[in-house]
């Protein structure tokens, strides 16, 4: 029987089959109580093992565990750990560091070479790993997209999509798209400066999360990684801590 990879994030529920030490096709939903709902049963895989990473609110966890438990012999669900497959986790109390960040190292670990790391979902958070797998810490913010949402939720004049990137915008939409993005380009780019000077050579940019394909234009040089924590997730099913 096949085993399976499932990652429950705050916007998205992803899944795709476990092959070898990376993940397959990737198949993707939006989700919260209406996209759930609107998935019939059957629209889930069935197998031997379910390996889970859930970053999403308790109540829609257990839901979808629920669902796996009863199409899967077994589901184990990913923890944070010190250590694994190489890669040392920064944090004094690694319990503490997002299961979506640990598994984006996992993935981004395997070229061995410098990275930066950087999801954009709900908050656009930036990882640095060295090449030896020691991970020096990083830095949490909004997503452009909760910029947003943000802005327009106290200013409702303020639209919460649209617009288009500019340096100097003359739209209001335009205005807050560049504003925006460019707030989370500018945190980037600082951070790769500073990693440059803490290891003495550039990393490589490795950039993840729904909201990453607005910031590769701006992002020099940046690879894109779409299914980086699906691919973290199945180097985690290969190396589980013991335990």
């Amino acid at each position: 029987m096949s085993d399976w990879l499932f990652d429950l994030g705050n916007s998205r529920f992803k899944f795709a089959p476990l092959q070898g030490d990376r993940a397959g096709d990737v198949q993707a939903w939006a989700h919260g109580a209406e996209g759930m709902a609107a998935q019939p049963p059957h629209s889930l895989p069935t197998g031997g093992t379910a390996f889970v990473a859930s970053v999403a609110a308790p109540s829609l966890t257990t839901a979808m565990l629920q669902q796996l438990q009863s199409r899967f012999g077994d589901v184990r669900v990913v923890r944070t750990s010190a250590e694994c497959a190489g890669v040392r986790i920064a944090y004094a109390k690694p319990e503490k560091f997002g299961v979506d960040r640990f598994l984006a190292l996992l993935a981004a670990a395997t070229a061995r070479r410098p990275v930066l790391v950087v999801g954009v979902g709900t908050a656009l958070t930036i990882d640095l790993l060295d090449a030896d797998g020691q991970h020096h810490g990083g830095r949490i913010s909004a997503s452009p997209t909760t910029m947003r949402e943000a802005l327009h939720a106290r200013a409702v004049q303020l639209p919460a999509s649209g617009g288009d990137y500019s340096e100097f915008a003359n739209d209001t939409a335009d205005a807050l798209a560049s504003g925006c993005d460019g707030a989370a380009v500018a945190l980037v780019e600082r951070s790769a400066r500073q990693a440059q000077a803490l290891l003495g050579v550039a990393p490589a940019l490795l950039v993840h999360g729904g909201g990453a394909p607005a910031l590769m234009p701006l992002l020099d040089g940046a690879e894109y990684h779409p299914s980086l924590v699906l691919d973290g997730l199945a180097r985690w099913a290969v190396h589980q801590p013991a335990g």
